[in-house]
């Protein structure tokens, strides 16, 4: 699945949305440059996931798990900027079975740690801003405008092969949208 996402609020209901097809011991990896958005993402999972206390960026602790409100899976989520194997990242001691796992920077991480997960690839402009001309906007206030974000969601393993509601690509990358055409919400 491809997405242009057009600014913050849009990102946020992607989240939003993908948190419905969430259960315990789904993981998602969540790639893309500083300020891309994935904390964004993450914090419309967790109100899709109804989990307490505000979706903040773990950088610091380098995993916070929100409780579910609803006696659901909690959420998990990890920042793993800082880690340099899956040996450090198992050594976080976290719940992967019961838990609902979102791991910032994770590529690359994850090997043996579960068969399935979701790789979401956030994309963002670089450089001058794309987010459209604005005439009689200055320079400084240009800079502050929302980008479009290109979100690509790519299911790996038995758990995805289904598609569950998303567009189903070849075997192997279930969610994937081979032709990108899949541009916002359906």
């Amino acid at each position: 699945m491809r997405r242009i996402i057009a600014d913050p609020d849009t990102m946020h209901a992607l989240g939003l949305e993908l948190a419905g097809l969430l259960r315990a011991g789904d993981l998602m990896v969540l790639t893309g440059p500083l300020g891309a958005g994935k904390t964004t993402f993450t914090r419309g999972l967790g109100e899709g996931l109804q989990v307490r206390g505000a979706v903040t960026s773990p950088t610091f602790v380098l995993a916070r798990t929100h409780p579910s409100t609803i006696g659901g899976p909690p959420l998990v989520h990890v920042d793993a900027y800082r880690l340099s194997s899956a040996m450090e990242l198992d050594d976080l001691d976290i719940d992967f079975a019961r838990s609902i796992v979102v791991v910032e920077w994770g590529r690359g991480l994850l090997d043996g740690i579960t068969e399935s997960w979701l790789d979401v690839e956030i994309e963002r402009p670089v450089g001058a801003s794309e987010a459209g001309p604005a005439a009689d906007v200055d320079d400084a206030v240009a800079l502050d405008l929302p980008e479009p974000r290109t979100v690509t969601v790519t299911g790996h393993g038995p758990r995805w092969q289904a598609g569950l509601g998303l567009p189903a690509g070849s075997p192997g990358d279930s969610l994937a949208d081979p032709a990108g055409t899949a541009e916002g919400p359906e």
